[in-house]
């Protein structure tokens, strides 16, 4: 068995002919980006390191504490009859994987028929269903969300392999779908949750309802399915026995761990896998550094990859997925996976660019990578780092020779090239390597600092001196630059881009119906070693590691009667707790939080159990609303504020 979500085992799906993948809408339209040149302060930021210290984000769910063998109904789709390989063109976008629709799913009320409940380890409900594509090589269901209690957790693996299952709260999807609402996506695609991918012609989804959540208060549906249609896994280091497929891309590439020059540049690119309305694609993207180096997962791509809300929140990135030595056949085995989707902060066709903010903390050895917003001249030599045919990453050595004026047509970009440096687009012409399907989206190094994007390209084996197109960097940065260059932290009214942003966990205690956050991953883990009643729910939110202007200290409290926690970030609360002696226990500050909601951040909701002599708390105004139509809390008000994940 070798999963697209563990560490060691990370499956490539395309042999993607044709680079210009097909142009969605822009997200937001730059109004007039011939004047970008104009806004250029000449900005440099050099790369920084993810450091090696940073905590594993998301805990496989074989640490954690989870319920026996649950008997899954199985949805059988039948034999598969369309493309049997990545050969299948739409315009010119070669798909890797293509939808598949599940009738006896599609509904609520169809899939409310095939769930059977049966009593979790904890006491509460469980239930699973087992869908089955004929001759899919992996898998990826779409989960139409119309009610979901924030409690639940939902679970996903590989037939026979739920011990490595992909596990997430209520919550966090029900914080995916609100991010597409709030950009205006009230469709289906909108408010369906794209699981993970694993492999093979079978997943399996699970859903675990703690006691007292009735299976009235879920109302979901999985009517479309992704059906993953040519097995290009590749062979992980270590893992000899077993013989899989690799070298997707042209016998002219070049393997980038075969040059250390760019040893930090390879670091900060990462392979993607995100889901459209009609299957699934590949291309490549760049983990960007922001001028106070943050730590903000600021990442840069195509506005042809993504272009959507909707299809942001189903990315996948692939990261360190190389091979570990110089023309080594196989995958290193510090390749890591990120599959909880993206934020879009801003997507323009002209020039060709997306700015994602990833929904996970990159990996500890990621680079957040530098980059160069002046205008580059002609006979600039550089690479571009990127994943042809979603194969191990390569690297293609060149020099630019011109710019282009680019205009998106139906499937494709129609540039004019010119000589003069005036375009929108720097012409690459390569001396090494070329490009692919798949490499869309990636970055044109210069000295180790990114300068363009890679948009078109006729530039392949076969033709090694075509023209690649890349977005020019010095244009888009007057675009994005109230992302990545935000004043110093000593401004109190910059946004979450300026701090170290610190993963604030969650647990849920079903017995005392309150949760309980901690933001050290140590305290976290051990947590999850005791096998207690706390069910795990992964990242809650993010706050500040340390203390900062426009920052207020969280307190937390324990609460010894009811053995529940307390937070606020109200010092006249934290003196009145503090001279209950005996009853609230001071456990110290947890975090630091934005004073207020200005800037991203969002308000986290206190609520208040008489009978319990409780409080829960939730930054998810949907479970906000579901709170109080349920009764049973009284709302307190805002106890503090986060920056809301995704």
């Amino acid at each position: 068995m070798v999963s697209i979500f563990k560490k060691n085992s990370v499956t490539s799906f395309s042999r993607i002919t044709a680079l210009s993948l097909v142009v969605a809408a822009a997200g937001w339209m730059a109004s007039n980006p011939a004047h970008a040149a104009a806004d250029n302060t000449a900005a440099r930021v050099p790369e920084r390191m993810q450091p090696l210290s940073t905590a594993e984000e998301f805990v496989p769910m074989k640490r954690s504490a989870a319920a026996a063998t649950v008997a899954a109904a199985r949805v059988d789709l039948g034999a598969w009859t369309g493309t049997k390989s990545a050969s299948e063109a739409a315009g010119n976008v070669v798909k890797i994987g293509a939808t598949r629709t599940s009738t006896t799913s599609a509904t609520v009320q169809g899939t409310n028929a095939l769930l059977r409940w049966q009593t979790s380890s904890r006491g509460g409900l469980v239930s699973a269903l087992t869908f089955a594509s004929e001759e899919a090589f992996g898998m990826r269901l779409g989960v139409l969300i119309e009610a979901l209690p924030a409690s639940a957790l939902l679970r996903v693996y590989q037939a026979g392999y739920r011990g490595e299952a992909f596990e997430i709260s209520g919550q966090r999807v029900n914080q995916i779908i609100e991010n597409n609402l709030k950009a205006g996506d009230r469709t289906d695609a909108g408010r369906t949750w794209w699981t993970p991918g694993f492999d093979g012609e079978e997943v399996t989804l699970e859903i675990e309802l703690p006691p007292g959540t009735s299976a009235d208060g879920l109302r979901i549906a999985v009517p479309r399915i992704v059906h993953l249609f040519d097995n290009l896994t590749v062979r992980v280091a270590q893992e000899d026995d077993v013989q899989l497929k690799i070298g997707n891309s042209g016998d002219c590439m070049q393997d980038s761990t075969c040059y250390d020059r760019y040893s930090a540049q390879r670091d900060a690119v990462a392979r993607m896998l995100f889901v459209r309305d009609d299957g699934a694609y590949l291309c490549t993207g760049t983990l960007l550094n922001d001028k106070t180096g943050s730590g903000t997962p600021f990442f840069l791509t195509a506005n042809h990859c993504i272009s959507s809300q909707a299809v942001a929140s189903t990315l996948q990135t692939f990261w360190f997925y190389r091979s570990p030595t110089c023309g080594a056949r196989t995958l290193s085995a510090d390749s890591k996976a990120l599959t909880n989707g993206a934020t879009l902060l801003f997507s323009a066709q002209v020039p060709d660019v997306t700015l994602l903010r990833l929904n996970d903390t990159p990996p500890a050895g990621a680079m957040f990578a530098g980059w160069d917003a002046t205008a580059q001249t002609a006979g600039t030599s550089g690479a571009g780092i990127h994943h042809p045919a979603g194969d191990l990453q390569k690297i293609s050595i060149g020099r630019i020779v011109g710019t282009a004026a680019c205009t998106p047509e139906v499937g494709a970009y129609n540039c004019q090239y010119t000589d003069d440096m005036t375009e929108n687009f720097y012409r690459v012409e390569w001396s090494s390597g070329a490009a692919q399907g798949g490499s869309s989206g990636s970055g044109y190094f210069v000295n180790g600092l990114l300068t363009g994007v890679l948009s078109t390209s006729n530039a392949n084996c076969s033709n090694q001196g075509g023209i690649n197109n890349y977005s020019r960097f010095d244009r888009i940065f007057p675009l994005i630059k109230r992302w990545i260059y935000a004043g110093s932290s000593s401004s109190a009214s910059t946004t979450q881009g300026t701090y170290a942003r610190a993963a604030v966990y969650s647990f849920y205690n079903p017995l005392t119906g309150a949760r309980f956050y901690t933001a050290s991953a140590e305290e976290r883990d051990y947590l999850i070693s005791l096998k207690s009643e706390y069910q795990y729910e992964n990242t809650a939110f993010y706050a500040s590691a340390a203390a900062g202007a426009g920052l207020t200290p969280v307190f937390r409290f324990y609460n010894t009667a009811s053995g529940a926690h307390f937070y606020t970030d109200k010092t006249a609360e934290r003196d009145l707790l503090l001279n209950l002696a005996g009853t609230y226990q001071y456990d110290g500050i947890g975090w630091y939080s934005p004073v207020n909601a200005d800037n991203g951040a969002v308000a986290e909701y206190r609520f208040y159990s008489a009978g319990k002599n409780t409080h829960l708390y939730t930054s998810s105004t949907t479970e906000r609303d579901a709170i109080i139509a349920r009764g049973g809390y009284q709302l307190d008000g805002v106890s503090f504020h986060v920056w809301p994940q995704p």
